[in-house]
């Protein structure tokens, strides 16, 4: 299961992401973040992260914040 999820977000990152305005504020970007956490943790807690990140992914977030999971 984590690899669909994986290959969903590299086919994202290689159709989508050229395509829209870069915007990424954190370092990694959040699609590269998913996969480090879809690597490292078990689904459901890998989902809670991103998810977490996602949210923080604002105009008040200080921009190239170094975050790893």
């Amino acid at each position: 299961m984590k690899k669909f999820f994986i290959t969903l977000i590299g086919r994202y990152q290689n159709k989508v992401s050229p395509v829209i305005k870069p915007a990424c504020r954190f370092n990694p970007t959040c699609s590269e973040y998913a996969v480090l956490a879809l690597r490292k943790y078990n689904l459901l807690t890998a989902f809670l992260k991103i998810i977490i990140r996602i949210l923080r992914c604002n105009p008040f977030t200080k921009k190239e914040t170094v975050d790893l999971p």
